[in-house]
């Protein structure tokens, strides 16, 4: 962290958050930890069944728990790169 950089306070809720953003100078803050965060808004309406060898399937649940996801989310993560990147 810089010297010159406040840390991030603690917000435990919304309501707290928005009220932080609302009066702080964002400026004076460490930005260095920040991640970028994705939202889901479409409803998920269609399913996915496959099979694929146990080795593979530990090996993916092994990076989706190291990303901090679950696997499901972790594999549609994936699909979704793919085909963006296909387009």
């Amino acid at each position: 962290m810089s010297k010159s950089k406040k840390p991030w306070p603690s917000l435990p809720t919304d309501e707290a958050a928005e009220a932080f953003v609302e009066q702080a100078d964002l400026s004076q803050y460490d930005w260095n930890a920040a991640e970028p965060v994705s939202y889901e808004f479409e409803k998920k309406a269609a399913a996915l069944n496959m099979r694929i060898p146990q080795s593979l399937l530990d090996a993916v649940k092994a990076k989706a728990a190291a990303k901090g996801v679950p696997f499901t989310r972790y594999i549609r993560l994936l699909i979704e790169k793919d085909v963006a990147r296909s387009s």
